[in-house]
């Protein structure tokens, strides 16, 4: 590289470096401020101007945050929610993906375009009517209700995760494996599966999300307040006419304990997913 050349790359790196971190800046400065507040005394909570520092620091919201409300109920319901869900769907998305990766049959693109024109249906849209459809299937006002909802919801975009990654897996394995004498159920579950790991991890995490943050068809099915899950719970602690925010902010970094465990613990496979034409149609 010249000199000329490099005294032009320099200012370049300068401003991409100073772009992105001010975009880096905006997305993490919230989440300080929600950790921040959430040490604070509720009567701090909204100071002006904000210290990033709490002073005096405590963890009586946490403590609050765990003990009030049954907040350990509402976690164990949406622990198990989500983690049905998360393998419910995986599942089902992985054998749809494989058989339209794989299959000849007729209709087979008719079907798949059919269940990728439900990604664009918004699903407030569709609230009313999956609530009148889980009323006549008497699955309003349970867990196992959400889960069937949240898998019915999730399947779509799942199977066209995983069916780009199937659809590039070699040929030859697949025809070595016939030749050997296994059938489809042996191949999918001795071959594709183990050879899909990373895709498999990107399609978890996507489900487990789904199912755990959502609040809308919760808050729409489910009137028994020991079945409630943690959307719910977190939102009881915002009052009609004051709200703690310590209280609220202590409760929702509680709540994204799992979503960042999750997240290291399948971060290698979850990358490797998305930069291995897991997402190619």
């Amino acid at each position: 590289m010249s000199v000329n050349s490099r005294r032009l790359h320099r200012p370049r790196t300068a401003a991409r470096l100073l772009t992105l971190s001010a975009m880096a800046l905006v997305m993490i400065a919230p989440f300080g401020y929600m950790v921040s507040t959430s040490f604070k005394p509720n009567q701090l909570a909204l100071d002006w101007p904000p210290r990033l520092i709490p002073d005096p620091a405590t963890i009586d919201n946490y403590v609050q945050a765990w003990t009030a409300n049954d907040f350990g109920r509402y976690f164990a319901n949406s622990a198990m929610v989500a983690v049905s869900t998360t393998v419910a769907t995986t599942l089902l998305a992985a054998m749809a993906a494989y058989a339209f990766a794989r299959f000849r049959f007729p209709g087979r693109d008719v079907l798949f375009w059919a269940m990728m024109l439900g990604l664009m249906v918004p699903g407030v849209v569709i609230l009313i009517p999956q609530f009148v459809l889980a009323r006549s299937l008497h699955l309003t006002d349970s867990l196992s209700g959400l889960v069937f909802f949240y898998v019915g919801g999730g399947i779509a975009f799942n199977t066209f995760l995983l069916r780009g990654f199937f659809e590039d897996l070699p040929h030859e394995l697949d025809e070595s494996m016939t030749l050997d004498g296994a059938g489809t159920l042996r191949r999918f579950v001795a071959l594709y599966l183990p050879l899909s790991r990373p895709a498999l991890a990107t399609s978890a995490v996507f489900a487990f999300l789904g199912a755990w943050d959502e609040y809308s068809w919760a808050l729409t099915t489910i009137n028994d307040p020991a079945k409630q899950t943690l959307p719910l719970a977190i939102a009881k602690y915002q009052g009609q006419h004051a709200t703690s925010w310590g209280l609220v902010f202590a409760a929702s970094i509680i709540a994204l304990v799992p979503v960042v465990l999750i997240y290291l613990v399948g971060q290698r496979h979850f990358i490797s997913g998305l930069t291995s034409g897991a997402v190619k149609s």
